[in-house]
C-alpha cells in the first residue's frame, strides 16, 4: 500500500496516511519474465485469506526487500510472498514469512515516512528460474542523474482511487531533481528519490505498488514509498533511495 501524502495547507507541511497502492498508472501490461526480481506481498486481515497488498524485490533465495510502511506493526504470519507469477493473486510459488526486519530508523529524521525500508525473511528457499531470481540493488556510491529514465512495476491501481490490477504492469518515468521535489512536497530527505512525469503527470506508481522496485538500467535504485495522489503532474512519486541503505540491506538479507 503506497502511502498518499495529504497536504496540510494551514501549516504548509506534508503529512501522510496509509492508503492502498493498487496499480501502475499510465503503464502497460508486462510478463513477470521482464521483472523476475519482483515479488507480490500477500496480506491477511483475518488469518485465512491472503491477497496482494504490496510489492517487493527478491534479494536472495530467502529474503525480500520492501517498504517498512507495508509491514510495520504486523507479525510475520500475516504476510506471504508470491514469486514467479505475472498475476497478483495466483500462479507462481507462495512462501511463508519467517521474520520481518523493519529499518530501525523508520519514521525518524524529520519525516514520518523516512527510511522506508524493510526486509522479509522467508521460511523456505526460492527456486530461481527465468521468472524468479534475485535483483541487483544499487551500491552505496550509485548515482542516478536527474532526468534519468527509470521504470517501476507492480500490481497497483491504474488511477488514484481506482481498482487493483491482477496483471503485472510497468511504466517509464524520469527522476526528479531533489531540490525541485522538496519544493513541491517539503520534508524530502536524502534517503528519498523522486520520479514521475513532472508537470505533465499521468505516469506513476499507485496504491498497492508500495515496496516495489524502481529500476535504473536494470538496477534497483528505489522502493515505492509515497506520493500525493497517483500520476499528479505537480507531485512526483517518492521512493526510498536504495543506495542509502545498501549496507543495512546486505546485513539483514
Amino acid at each position: 500500500m503506497r502511502l498518499l501524502a495529504l497536504l496540510v495547507f494551514c501549516c504548509a507541511a506534508v503529512s501522510a496516511v496509509p492508503s492502498d497502492r493498487n496499480r501502475i498508472v499510465g503503464g502497460s501490461t508486462v510478463n513477470i519474465s521482464s521483472y523476475p526480481s519482483l515479488a507480490a506481498l500477500l496480506f491477511t486481515p483475518d488469518w485465512i485469506n491472503f491477497r496482494h497488498n504490496c510489492g517487493g524485490i527478491i534479494l536472495n533465495n530467502r529474503a525480500i526487500l520492501t517498504a517498512a510502511h507495508c509491514t510495520v506493526g504486523s507479525p510475520p504470519g500475516r504476510w506471504r510472498v508470491r514469486v514467479g507469477s505475472s498475476l497478483a493473486n495466483s500462479g507462481g510459488v507462495v512462501h511463508n514469512t519467517a521474520a520481518i526486519i523493519n529499518h530501525p530508523n523508520y519514521g525518524q529524521g524529520g519525516h514520518p515516512i523516512n527510511n522506508d525500508i524493510a526486509v522479509l525473511r522467508l521460511s523456505t528457499n526460492i527456486a530461481f528460474n527465468n521468472n524468479a531470481r534475485a535483483g541487483s540493488i544499487a551500491g552505496s556510491n550509485y548515482i542516478v542523474p536527474d532526468n534519468s529514465v527509470v521504470w517501476t512495476a507492480g500490481w497497483g491501481h491504474t488511477s488514484s482511487g481506482g481498482s487493483p490490477s491482477e496483471q503485472l504492469r510497468h511504466v517509464q518515468v524520469w527522476t526528479v531533481n531533489q531540490s525541485v521535489c522538496n519544493a513541491r512536497y517539503g520534508g524530502i530527505t536524502d534517503s528519498m528519490l523522486c520520479a514521475g512525469w513532472l508537470d505533465v503527470g499521468g505516469r506513476d506508481s499507485c496504491q498497492n505498488d508500495s515496496g516495489g522496485p524502481l529500476y535504473h538500467n536494470g538496477v534497483v535504485v528505489g522502493v515505492v514509498s509515497f506520493g500525493y495522489g497517483c500520476g499528479d503532474p505537480t507531485f512526483p512519486g517518492v521512493y526510498a533511495r536504495v543506495s542509502r541503505f545498501t549496507s543495512w540491506i546486505q546485513s539483514n538479507a
